[in-house]
Formats: structure tokens, sequence, C-alpha cells
């Protein structure tokens, strides 16, 4: 199985700190973001990892290389301006493949065991989504998780509202037919949710949108002073 880590963002919420470095290889615990994430796959058995970029890609490009170091192969998609999460996945596709694939945003944190979603059988699902409790600055959460599904607010089903992880694993046949350019994946899972296509569970562990200065540091002196040992 495969793996693609979305790196490509501007990280405008983290400046200063990301004038000159990419989000995903800011440190917490002094280890970049992102290569808590390649450790964790690879410690899994995934060797192949797409990561996309755009905003300073050649100091990605400088910081992982081929990714041999780290004991993984990563296939590159540059994408020159950035495409969105969809774009940038529509982009990756003749690197994912036509099989399922792990999808990790590169700028969260989480003690998740990655190990289950190998598992995950989408059967006639596009996609399953990992659905955390709703972090203090995002109350209102992003989807309803109801008898392992995952549905829109306007859809009304009773369950519990959560935000999405950014983990998931996704079929490719969730982009048939578009075309390729800047696109949010939001409106497409929100889509295939009306046709009850995508499946959901609740991360167990901690996770941290690491997505200001002030949430960077603390993950930071969380790590260090052992608190998720």
């Amino acid at each position: 199985m495969k793996a693609m880590i979305l790196a490509a963002g501007l990280g405008n919420r983290m400046r200063p700190l990301t004038l000159h470095t990419p989000k995903p290889l800011l440190e917490v615990g002094d280890k970049p973001l992102i290569v808590w994430h390649i450790e964790k796959l690879r410690d899994l058995g995934v060797t192949e990892i797409v990561i996309n970029t755009a905003w300073l890609a050649q100091k990605l490009v400088d910081a992982l290389g081929d990714g041999s170091a780290l004991g993984i192969q990563i296939l590159w998609s540059h994408e020159g301006e950035g495409l969105e999460t969809a774009g940038g996945i529509i982009h990756a596709l003749p690197l994912l493949g036509d099989e399922p694939f792990i999808l990790v945003n590169g700028d969260v944190w989480t003690t998740m065991d990655f190990a289950p979603l190998l598992d995950i059988k989408l059967n006639e699902n596009l996609a399953h989504l990992v659905l955390v409790d709703n972090p203090i600055q995002h109350p209102q959460g992003d989807f309803t998780l109801s008898d392992g599904r995952a549905y829109t607010f306007y859809q009304n089903i009773p369950g519990e509202n959560l935000t999405f992880s950014g983990i998931s694993v996704i079929h490719p046949h969730l982009f048939t037919g578009l075309d390729a350019g800047k696109r949010a994946l939001a409106p497409l899972l929100k889509a295939a949710m009306l046709d009850q296509k995508i499946a959901a569970s609740k991360l167990q562990g901690a996770w941290v949108d690491v997505g200001t200065p002030e949430r960077l540091a603390q993950l930071d002196q969380q790590i260090r002073t052992g608190q998720y040992a």
C-alpha cells in the first residue's frame, strides 16, 4: 500500500516560521513534523510515499532527498503553484496507482497507530476518514459520524459531530473524471457522503492540528516533557 503526505501548503497561519521553512519541516521533539509521519508509515511496511510540494519545494527535497536515509522511497509530486488538496492528489495519481492509498496531512501530529489503516477494506466506499473530537479552535466540527459512516451536517443524521483529522484511506475512483487544476477535497467528500460512499471511524490517541506557532510550541513542550510517551 502506498501513502501520500500533503506538504504543499503555504502555512500562512504559521508565519513568520514558514517564511523560510515549509510547515512540514517545522520540528517538534527534535524531529520535523513530516518525519514523524514517515517513520510511522515505514514501520508498518509502507515504503513508497508520495509527497507533494509547492511552497519552498526545494527545501523539502534537500531535507528528505529520495527517502533512503529514512528507509523509504519518496515519490515527489511537484506542483509549482499549489493545487489545493484534491488538485494535488489528482496531479499525483500517476504516482499513486489504481489502488487505495493512505493520505496524511503534513501539518498534523498524532500518536495514532496507523496499522489499522492497512486493514481497511473500502469495498463500495470511496474513502475512509479518521475523525477526532473537535479541537477548541474548531468547535463545530466537519462531519457527523454515525454507524461507521461520515455524513454532512445537511443530511441531519443523528450521530457525533467531529473534525476530520487529515488522516484517511482514499480510493482513486473518488477523482474519476475530474480535470486537473486547483480543487479542494471537502466538496468531493461531501458529494460522496450524499451517496453513502464515505466510511469513517474515530481516532484513538492524541492528535494536534499544528496550525499556529503557539500550538507548535505547546506540542514541542508536551513531547519533551513526556506527556505523549
